[in-house]
């Protein structure tokens, strides 16, 4: 069920479906909460799933007009407020991919207490290197000017494996109509907050919540061996990858995606 939570003036689009133990998805960017559909599906059955669209995206409420930025703080300490107005006291099992993961980083940073389980999906812990950092501001600035539509051309080919490039049109499709939908002002603050996000390296060996590091088999945002290298720095990591996907794991193979999430979860 699609519900509207206020997170201090700025109402969030929320899904929450399901009952029992609480399960926190975090999407990507330039996104929305829709890139979860399969795991809400298949995870409703035995947790309470909350998926949110991130403030500016999706459903969500548009940027004032004076936000630049939206720093992976602010983004979650929205989701601690979710979990305020949603009436979710104990720890939840928190997964997030790519942004949604330097977000569950962060929370994990802030809210300790909140966080059961950690899933991370095909993300990073380090933080951009120069020329990505630039390619960041130029991408703000240009999503400015002319709308979010070019990502998708520039973004696809590295979202996802050269295999659901090929074959998988609905994925595909659904992801090029998620991100020009995503209006431009978010896109560019979404941008300019993952530009200026903290390194994460320094937290890993400090997670001692059973945590689940997942990758597609052919992710070139954040390779496997990246990702493995994460596990490794987490006590007791459990890491995974997912066949036949890239970036967008669990939208390129969603069965395998859902089974290791269930195991990880029912562990």
């Amino acid at each position: 069920m699609l519900q509207r939570v206020d997170v201090g003036g700025q109402c969030l689009a929320v899904e929450d479906s399901g009952a029992g133990r609480p399960v926190l998805l975090v999407h990507g960017f330039p996104l929305d909460h829709s890139m979860w559909n399969a795991q809400i599906e298949s995870l409703a059955r035995r947790y309470r799933v909350i998926a949110p669209d991130l403030r500016g995206f999706g459903q969500s409420d548009r940027l004032p007009t004076d936000c630049t930025a939206v720093t992976m703080a602010r983004f979650a300490d929205d989701l601690a407020k979710v979990l305020d107005a949603l009436e979710v006291e104990g720890p939840v099992a928190l997964g997030g991919l790519s942004m949604g993961g330097y977000i569950a980083l962060e929370f994990w940073r802030r809210h300790q207490r909140r966080v059961g389980k950690l899933m991370l999906c095909d993300t990073r812990a380090a933080p951009d290197a120069p020329e990505a950092l630039a390619a960041r501001f130029q991408n703000a600035i240009r999503a400015e000017a002319e709308g979010p539509a070019f990502l998708a051309d520039t973004l696809l080919p590295r979202l996802v494996a050269p295999e659901t490039l090929r074959a998988n049109t609905e994925a595909v499709s659904r992801l090029r109509r998620m991100i020009a939908a995503a209006a431009p002002r978010s896109v560019a603050a979404a941008l300019r907050g993952m530009a200026c996000r903290s390194d994460a390296r320094p937290w890993l060996a400090a997670i001692r919540c059973p945590t689940l590091v997942l990758v597609g088999q052919h992710d070139a945002i954040s390779p496997p061996d990246e990702m493995q290298a994460i596990a490794a720095e987490i006590p007791h990591a459990r890491f995974e990858i997912i066949p036949s996907a890239g970036h967008m794991a669990p939208m390129e193979n969603p069965s395998a995606t859902n089974a290791a999430l269930e195991s990880f979860l029912s562990d």
